[in-house]
């Protein structure tokens, strides 16, 4: 099948955005300065500029299947480091959406693919949910699991260090979790901002160690394996 028809509504795309601003590009070549990293699902019915109203180059995406955010996932990790450390952005918002397939995938058990490894997280979710999710009808339960990971997801990027970093140096930086509905396209905040470390169990805690902020340690890791 040819693609031509794609180069052609780029072609005529950008000479919408020519003819309604001739500067557009040139401004938009020059350097982003977005306030907000968009993490959300891959699905392609959720196109995020779009539903927020925001133009190219006002908006630092990252997209995965069922909105996850994983510490070993380096992708992801190196997304949140240069959205956080060098593009200094102020908000970063956890999207998911009702319906996810990649949450529904999780709650079944017919082997999926590769992907499968992934779902695992998901799964988690629901294995440390299952009280609040074993009554509840089918739809409601999947529903319910994608709120459940886009809160999960949020306090996993408070848990990064970059984030703690900045919240260290005294950078204004918020973490938020949305959701979106396809069925009228709308979103909804779920509550859970995140504007420092302190909901998150000490353990989480990460100074740097050159830190003032960072707390007394009784002995040095090399102390230690003397003992």
């Amino acid at each position: 099948m040819s693609l031509d028809n794609l180069l052609k509504n780029n072609t005529d795309w950008a000479e919408k955005m020519v003819a309604e601003d001739e500067n557009f590009f040139k401004r938009l070549s020059k350097q982003q300065k977005p306030e907000y990293l968009w993490i959300g699902c891959s699905d392609s019915r959720v196109p995020a500029n779009q539903i927020v109203g925001l133009a190219p180059g006002e908006l630092f995406v990252h997209r995965n299947i069922a909105n996850v955010v994983v510490h070993t996932d380096f992708n992801c990790m190196s997304v949140v480091q240069f959205a956080v450390e060098v593009l200094k952005v102020k908000h970063i918002i956890i999207c998911g959406h009702y319906g996810c397939g990649g949450v529904r995938a999780a709650l079944g058990d017919n082997e999926v693919g590769l992907v499968d490894s992934w779902l695992r997280n998901i799964r988690d979710i629901y294995f440390n949910n299952e009280k609040k999710l074993e009554n509840l009808s089918e739809r409601e339960k999947v529903n319910r699991l994608c709120e459940l990971n886009v809160v999960t997801q949020v306090f996993n990027v408070a848990k990064t260090k970059m984030a703690q970093h900045a919240w260290d140096r005294g950078q204004e930086l918020s973490i938020h979790g949305w959701i979106y509905d396809i069925e009228d396209g709308l979103i909804k905040d779920l509550d859970v901002t995140q504007r420092n470390r302190q909901n998150l169990h000490k353990i989480y805690h990460i100074f740097e160690t050159t830190s003032s902020t960072r707390p007394d340690i009784p002995f040095s890791p090399v102390e230690f394996n003397k003992k």
